[in-house]
């Protein structure tokens, strides 16, 4: 045995794969130069052969990689090929493969390229001669010189060591202490050997009292037998009657099943009702609740309005007495107002023919008075001027100067006289405003009495509109309930159908839907798509519910399959399931694909074909034939064995028992309170349901919307006519303030009216006056100057001094008389103006 081959690669200095052959049997040297990797050559043979690389650190096995430049090498090997031609190693080949691998986590041994454990490798090296005890087989650098060297002892030792004698000696060694512990051990069975000895004896003994225990034993057996052989007999003879019981009552119990299941039905329904009565009890507490605080509410306004009707009977009472009174008063008024004006009336004439008698007096008076002076100063004149010229001159000045005295005077009269036509003017403007803003009060209060009563109206129609409100909010309220109610009922049935249908079925179901809806979203072509998709095959059909059962067995999973017109809509379908990256699993069946075969069905009363008790639209027809066209419904599975066989068709019993036509029978307990067809049926009514009260609940809303629109439009027409009424109002307060400037204005004019009268009275008297004075002293600048008067003059000085006295006394009367009646007539006026007139007005308006 020798070293034939040795590659190495990674191993401290070398890093490519190095190969050294060919080895001789004998020797073989190695020369090179220094650096070469000499040293890592035999390093590489120790690391595979000996000990010395057995326990490395980390840091150890590192240093063992080559650390070069270039990429850094995570693990290297060394493979040493041996060759074996002479058996030395007792395996059955000429070459031996012995590599290992080392990395800085991992050391490997390889033998024949196979993976083996470090401890077969040290066997296979041992029984080779490559023993631990003896590592000398290799011989490092140094150590002839230091066994050359050594002392005697030592070389002995290592003479022994390098034969290999010490290894004998070790198992010397090791044998001397088993040869120990076999003694030990031989004492221990001596001792076991006597046990059992004495055990045995005891066992004979037993052995005995075994014997008569087996004797009495197989007596008590046989007594056994006999009485359990009678139990048998009885028990057998028991059981067929039992048998025949149970025969006589499968019917019974088939009935007994029936009306449990019914009575299960009923119950459910009866707890569904339950339910429901108990949601509505809830719901319909709470309604009364809301219901009970509105009434509350309403009574308590009830009440508040009963004390303002009370209040209001009160004062519209009081304000019937009122008007009674006001009625009466204002007739008693107009009469004393219509006595007064009279009165007034008669007064009027006799104050007015007093007052021209007045002034007339007063004016005649003023002439003659004036006259007689003109006449006593023209007597003085002759004694006052000493000749005519100067008394003419005199004269003169004085008609110059009097000229100028008329001419004031004339225009002071034609100014009164303007004042009094401007008063009077202003006296007929007044009076025609007063009756115009008196007309148009008139229609203001009119306008305010409609506006009142549209407003009373409109709030009538606001306080409508409010109450169907508050019933349509009641009525949205009960309705968000229910269709919350079958919402969560809904959810339920999902859940029960996702739970037997599978999860990923009903979740592709539910991915088809949103694909769907997407399409119809986007428009054609899309919405064409989207026409032509069905739906699952249980939403397609309806049957009996008697044959739920059967129906449910023959189509499986097939129930969640989906209808489609063609293979290009399931193609476009999957293909945006795919593209939103939906879950769920998704089956098609395009009615264009699908390949029917039409059978002819046996005439048999025992049997009829499961399609026939289908409805379903004819348009799904080849999709229903395809899952449900080759089974037969049977009475029993007896005759659905029968007719399988003969008919080469499926067929099912209603208890859910299935008879292939290949043969396979399939069948046991089927729970029917878990239908599929059950569930789905009850799925479509909820929907169904959660559609019309969605439906119904935006009907109502919309009609709440619009209620409160009309709400809305009503408030706001009561914010107009409340606006426009305060306009009115305003207006009318307006008018009314004016009408009373204007009367008070009148009262003005009316009360310096005589005063300007009188006033253009004596302006008159006077300018007649100097009239006559000025046409005296023209003709005394026609006369001679006299120290005397004339016996004419004297006589006309007489007649005016009697006339004077005369006058004087009438004037006296007729003032006295004219103050009279001023007084009544003030009094009357002041008594209509100030008292009798207002309080008609206050009494009309309050009216």
């Amino acid at each position: 045995m020798h070293i034939k081959q040795i590659i190495i690669q990674g191993f401290k200095s070398y890093k490519d794969q190095t190969v050294v052959e060919p080895f001789d049997k004998r020797h073989n040297v190695v020369v090179g130069r220094n650096g070469s990797g000499k040293s890592n050559f035999f390093y590489a043979i120790q690391f595979v052969l000996s000990d010395e690389f057995t326990h490395l650190r980390p840091e150890q096995r590192q240093a063992l990689l080559h650390e070069g430049t270039g990429a850094r090498v995570i693990s290297a090997y060394v493979e040493i090929i041996f060759d074996n031609s002479d058996n030395r190693v007792p395996i059955d080949k000429e070459e031996i493969y012995l590599r290992r691998v080392i990395g800085s986590k991992k050391d490997q041994y390889f033998l024949n390229k196979k993976v083996v454990p470090r401890t077969e490798v040290v066997n296979l090296l041992e029984s080779a001669g490559f023993s631990n005890s003896n590592p000398y087989y290799i011989v490092k650098q140094g150590k002839i010189n230091q066994m050359a060297t050594a002392a005697d002892s030592y070389r002995l030792k290592l003479l022994r060591e390098v034969a290999g004698t010490r290894v004998y000696d070790e198992r010397k060694e090791e044998s001397l202490n088993i040869l120990r512990e076999t003694e030990g051990k031989l004492e221990k069975i001596s001792e076991y050997l006597r046990t059992i000895e004495e055990r045995l004896k005891t066992l004979e003994e037993e052995k005995e009292e075994l014997k008569e225990y087996q004797k009495w034993d197989k007596a008590r057996r046989m007594l056994e037998y006999i009485i359990h052989e009678t139990e048998l007999k009885e028990t057998k003879k028991a059981l067929d009657d039992l048998n025949e019981q149970k025969k006589s009552s499968v019917d019974k119990k088939k009935s007994y099943n029936i009306e449990i299941q019914k009575a299960q039905e009923n119950i459910k329904e009866i707890q569904k009702r339950l339910k429901d009565a108990k949601k509505d009890v809830t719901s319909t507490k709470e309604e009364r609740s809301v219901l009970l605080t509105e009434q509350q509410q309403l009574l308590r306004e009830k009440t508040k309005l009963d004390l303002i009707i009370i209040d209001l009977n009160d004062e519209v009472q009081g304000d019937n007495k009122s008007k009674e009174r006001a009625d009466l008063e204002l007739k008693k008024l107009k009469i004393t107002i219509a006595e007064k004006e009279r009165e007034l009336d008669d007064v009027k004439p006799k104050y007015e023919a007093m007052k021209r008698k007045e002034e007339e007096c007063s004016r005649e008076l003023s002439l003659k008075e004036q006259k007689r002076n003109e006449l006593y100063a023209k007597q003085g004149r002759g004694s006052q001027f000493s000749s005519r010229e100067e008394r003419d001159k005199w004269i003169l000045n004085e008609l110059k100067s009097l000229s100028k005295q008329i001419r004031d005077k004339i225009n002071h009269n034609a100014k009164l006289m303007e004042d009094l036509k401007r008063d009077s003017n202003a006296e007929a403007d007044l009076n025609r405003k007063i009756e115009e803003h008196s007309n148009e009060l008139e229609q203001l209060r009119l306008q305010i009495d409609d506006h009142n009563k549209k407003y009373y109206e409109l709030k009538k129609t606001k306080d409508h509109f409010q109450a169907m409100r508050n019933e349509l909010w009641r009525k949205e309220t009960q309705m968000t309930q229910q269709l919350q109610t079958h919402k969560e009922e809904l959810s339920k049935t999902d859940q029960a159908l996702r739970s037997m249908a599978g999860k990923p079925i009903l979740n592709g179901r539910d991915s088809v839907r949103k694909v769907l809806d997407n399409f119809l979203e986007r428009g054609s072509p899309y919405a064409e798509i989207a026409k032509s998709y069905y739906g699952p095959v249980i939403e397609n059909f309806s049957c009996d519910k008697t044959i739920y059962t059967a129906v449910e067995v023959t189509a499986g999973n097939r129930l969640f399959h989906h209808i489609v017109e063609s293979d290009k809509v399931g193609t476009q379908i999957l293909k945006e399931m795919n593209k939103l990256k939906l879950p769920g699993e998704v089956t098609f069946m395009p009615l264009n694909r699908l390949q029917v075969k039409i059978h002819d069905y046996p005439d048999d009363p025992d049997s009829i074909p499961m399609l026939s008790k289908l409805k379903y639209d004819e348009q799904h027809d080849k999709a229903l034939r395809y899952i449900f066209g080759k089974t037969l419904i049977c009475r029993n599975l007896e005759r659905a064995t029968e007719l399988a066989k003969s008919t080469g068709l499926d067929c099912v019993t209603l208890d859910g028992d299935q008879v292939s036509s290949k043969g396979s029978l399939t069948g046991g307990y089927f729970n029917t309170s878990r239908s599929r067809l059950e569930i789905q049926k009850k799925r479509s009514e909820y929907t169904q349901q959660t559609r019309d009260f969605e439906k119904e609940l935006n009907k109502l809303r919309n009609e709440i919307k619009q209620t409160e629109n009309s709400i809305n439009s009503v408030v706001s027409e009561m914010q107009k006519t409340e606006t426009k009424q305060g306009k009115t109002k305003d207006i009318f307060e307006k008018l009314q303030g004016e009408i009373r400037l204007m009367k008070e204005e009148l009262l003005r004019i009316e009360k310096y009216r005589s005063t300007r009268e009188r006033s253009a009275t004596q302006c008159k008297a006077s300018l007649e006056a100097m009239n006559s004075t000025k046409s005296g002293l023209e003709a005394e600048l026609k006369q001679e100057l006299l120290s005397s008067l004339s016996v004419q003059d004297q006589r006309e000085i007489d007649q005016l001094n009697d006339d004077i006295r005369k006058l004087n006394q009438e004037n006296k009367e007729a003032f006295t008389q004219r103050m009279q009646l001023e007084v009544v007539k003030n009094k009357l006026d002041n008594l209509l103006t100030n008292n009798l007139f207002r309080r008609r007005d206050e009494l009309i308006t309050a009216l």
